[in-house]
């Protein structure tokens, strides 16, 4: 996989000129928006997204964001690319297309690439193995990598300004200032504080202030503090819960000061207030096997963020959940590899006009955009076993 770097940096370097885009106020929903009253109805729009100019393709996606001009932010992972994939870039070529997109790309409601970036530069240390990103209050860019053990901050234009963690060293679920297989992060507006959902390797949710990356506070499953020795029992088994986290892979955060993380491997979603103090759990198909159901997280746009949906890239679904007291409300998805059908669903976002995008990874490795058709009545809809 690495016959390609040299025409894949250069690729890196490829900057697509577009106005400088700035965090503002929280974009509105758009009325209409779904609730845990009234349930979205979701078709995928087959004809989104549009090709990538440049001969690019996109390998597993690692992470997606729509920031406040519901702009679609993409990290994925180049060297998850086969050279079938990307023959025009192995040495010698063995094919006439196709070319590794850069890892980050910034895309408008039309899937116009506006602007890409990211893989080695001066002053920081890129990983291989990209995962999650994150725009925050600022218009900062936040990414990670599951196998470099370090969460980056930068300019909306690649520009790095800090780096959390020692690039490639972990030292444990209890060490202040190093990281084990960050994931997925959250940045809360009031208090420029980054919860980081350091899951890969480590067992716990971790929080620094957002400006100087000081450690503030960390803590493991049911807010008690994290042990890396615990033995995880698979599939989980509901008469002796574990006490600790599989793989912390999803967070999100709420308006009214709550935390949400997804269990990937546990099979579960916690929540927390930014304290760490533990309020709830719910279990989702604790049957689950292999990579589990609980992957990533996201909120409905509606005022009371009422439905948090839940990724889930084992049984290849959408959960809906409401967000008030973890019911499970409904779903969607099934596997299979034509549009509306999942491989290895990983990561979920929504826009201000309830877009949904779904990313896969493994060998699903693609985006699918998702347009709402309208609500139904929960009361009508027969709750799924969940």
């Amino acid at each position: 996989m690495r016959c390609f770097l040299k025409i894949f940096i250069v690729a890196l370097g490829l900057f697509i000129a577009s106005p400088a885009i700035a965090q503002t106020a929280n974009a509105k929903p758009a009325p209409g928006s779904p609730t845990a009253d009234n349930l979205p109805i979701y078709e995928v729009d087959p004809t989104w997204p549009p090709t990538l100019p440049n001969n690019w393709i996109l390998g597993d996606i690692r992470g997606l964001f729509v920031d406040d001009n519901d702009h679609l932010w993409i990290i994925h992972m180049p060297s998850s690319l086969t050279p079938q994939e990307i023959g025009a870039a192995v040495e010698p070529p063995i094919a006439d297309c196709c070319f590794p997109a850069p890892p980050v790309l910034e895309l408008d409601p039309e899937g116009n690439v506006l602007r890409t970036w990211g893989g080695p530069g001066e002053g920081y240390t890129w990983y291989d193995a990209e995962h999650g990103i994150y725009i925050d209050h600022y218009g900062f860019v936040w990414t990670g990598t599951s196998n470099g053990f370090h969460v980056m901050k930068f300019t909306q234009d690649g520009k790095h300004v800090l780096t959390i963690g020692e690039p490639g060293i972990n030292k444990g679920s209890d060490a202040p200032d190093h990281l084990g297989g960050p994931a997925n992060f959250y940045v809360e507006p009031k208090t420029n504080e980054i919860f980081i959902a350091d899951g890969y390797r480590n067992k716990r949710v971790v929080v620094y202030d957002a400006e100087t990356g000081k450690y503030l506070r960390h803590w493991g499953a049911y807010g008690k503090p994290p042990d890396d020795t615990y033995e995880y029992e698979y599939p989980v088994n509901m008469d002796d819960l574990p006490q600790q986290y599989s793989t912390l892979h999803g967070i999100v955060g709420t308006k009214d000061g709550l935390i949400y993380v997804a269990d990937r491997r546990g099979n579960r979603i916690q929540v927390f207030r930014q304290t760490g103090e533990y309020l709830m759990e719910r279990f989702v198909r604790p049957e689950t096997g292999g990579s589990g159901s609980s992957f990533s997280l996201q909120l409905s746009r509606d005022p009371e963020q009422s439905i948090l949906y839940l990724m889930d890239g084992t049984n290849q679904r959408v959960w809906l959940l409401r967000r008030e007291d973890l019911k499970i409300l409904d779903r969607f998805g099934k596997p299979g590899r034509q549009s509306g059908e999942f491989i290895r669903a990983h990561m979920i976002s929504i826009d201000s006009k309830n877009r949904m995008y779904t990313g896969e990874a493994g060998n699903g490795r693609r985006m699918q955009r998702w347009i709402l058709k309208g609500t139904k009545p929960a009361a009508s809809v027969k709750p799924p076993a969940g």
